[in-house]
């Protein structure tokens, strides 16, 4: 065979190889076209899963967004269920305090009217350290009245702001000397007549030492009655008037001391011992403060944690020790 013809025949693809050329090109159309076929097949199914998704959560929407604004509207407390509700922890406290005083040690009104005069802005365990001696010097409002202003300033000045306090005293002292012979008046009208006298004062010296009906609003007593939702006033005689339409009179004077006693024990300003409070299932602002049974435990103050309380001289049915005096 010439180099021609070797040329002319090399150039001509054998039968065989015209199979297997076929065959790899068959192959290779198949796997393009599986390709292809299953990357649009992906494509519908993602399509598809997108809009199934799209339908389901245009359904389920209505539904989900319904159930979160049927949990958060409350149906607000009327005020009769209000009333109800105060009526229930004042109860209850009546069970935890049956021993609630004021915690101020006196022996007559014009003591207590001086000792409630200098718990402004103090401890009522402070004034009781201080009253023993300053009433020694000073056992009538005559003495008072005629007290020398630096030597008063200086046996108030542990209770704090003693300027004004002894100028208060002897203020005061001179007016029960000049206008009520010496004695102290029942009467509220009277009473916050008295120079340093506001109508917290004089229904502290009314309910105590009268048994004259009033309500101590001081600080404690407005900030849990506030988280009790049982006003919403911050000025204490507007506090007064709601809190008072609330409750019997007879009922005003040991409310008193049992909101006290709760707030200075248990139900304290910065950090309440909700986990320990008895009445915590009656309160709408629990888990404001610690609600750990344990850590709640360890906030609890006076006898409640086992400490003394705040008297110097306690009525005879108080569960705990007097408290110390100064220098002890």
């Amino acid at each position: 065979m010439s180099a021609e013809q070797n040329s002319a025949v090399g150039e001509q693809p054998s039968a065989k190889g015209k199979k297997a050329a076929k065959g790899s090109t068959g192959k290779a159309v198949t796997k393009a076209a599986a390709k292809t076929t299953a990357k649009s097949t992906t494509k519908s199914t993602a399509k598809a899963a997108t809009k199934a998704a799209a339908k389901t959560t245009a359904k389920a929407a209505p539904e989900t967004a319904a159930k979160p604004a049927a949990k958060t509207t409350a149906k607000p407390e009327s005020h009769l269920a209000m009333v109800r509700r105060a009526r229930r922890i004042n109860r209850e406290l009546a069970e935890v305090y049956p021993y609630a005083h004021p915690e101020l040690d006196f022996r007559n009104p014009f003591e207590l009217l001086v000792a409630t005069v200098l718990s402004a802005q103090t401890t009522d365990l402070r004034v009781n350290q201080t009253t023993p001696a300053l009433f020694a010097k000073y056992p009538t409002p005559e003495d008072m009245a005629a007290a020398v202003p630096e030597e008063l300033e200086e046996a108030v000045r542990p209770t704090g702001f003693f300027r004004a306090k002894a100028k208060s005293l002897i203020g005061l002292s001179t007016a029960l000397r000049d206008r009520f012979d010496g004695e102290v008046p029942g009467r509220l009208e009277d009473l916050v007549s008295l120079p340093g006298v506001g109508r917290k004062t004089a229904n502290v010296v009314l309910g105590n030492a009268f048994g004259v009906p009033g309500l101590t609003v001081d600080t404690h007593f407005g900030r849990l009655v506030r988280r009790w939702k049982w006003t919403e006033q911050e000025d204490p005689e507007k506090v007064e008037a709601e809190i008072a339409a609330i409750f019997p009179k007879s009922e005003w004077t040991m409310l008193s001391h049992r909101v006290i006693f709760h707030g200075r024990r248990i139900c304290h300003s910065r950090k309440p011992a909700c986990g320990a409070c008895p009445i915590a299932h009656l309160c709408p602002s629990y888990g404001e403060g610690e609600t750990d049974p344990e850590k709640a435990r360890k906030l609890l103050k006076y006898e409640m944690g086992g400490y003394p309380g705040q008297w110097l001289s306690p009525p005879a049915d108080y569960p705990g020790k007097p408290a110390p005096a100064r220098g002890e």
